[in-house]
């Protein structure tokens, strides 16, 4: 991955949701910016989201083109560059 460019991440979650929150915890420790839409209480972005995978499963992730769904260590891992 070219870091000097790097992928708009945005995660699409609920407040009580474990899995939003290990993913959340997982880009903050690797230092990923990311934009949080709480799709429990913002109505347009929980349709974006079902638009984009027709489901209401979260966490749904967005890194550049690529969405991820579900907490996908290794496939986010993938997509941001990161070595663990």
């Amino acid at each position: 991955m070219d870091t000097s460019t790097p992928k708009e991440v945005v995660i699409y979650s609920t407040p009580t949701c474990h899995f939003c929150a290990l993913s959340k915890d997982y880009f903050t420790k690797h230092n990923i910016p990311f934009t949080n839409y709480d799709v429990s209480s913002n109505f347009e972005k929980r349709q974006e989201m079902i638009d984009l995978t027709g489901q209401m499963g979260v966490p749904v992730i967005r890194i550049g083109d690529d969405i991820v769904i579900g907490f996908d260590k290794p496939k986010l891992a993938e997509l941001l560059g990161i070595k663990e």
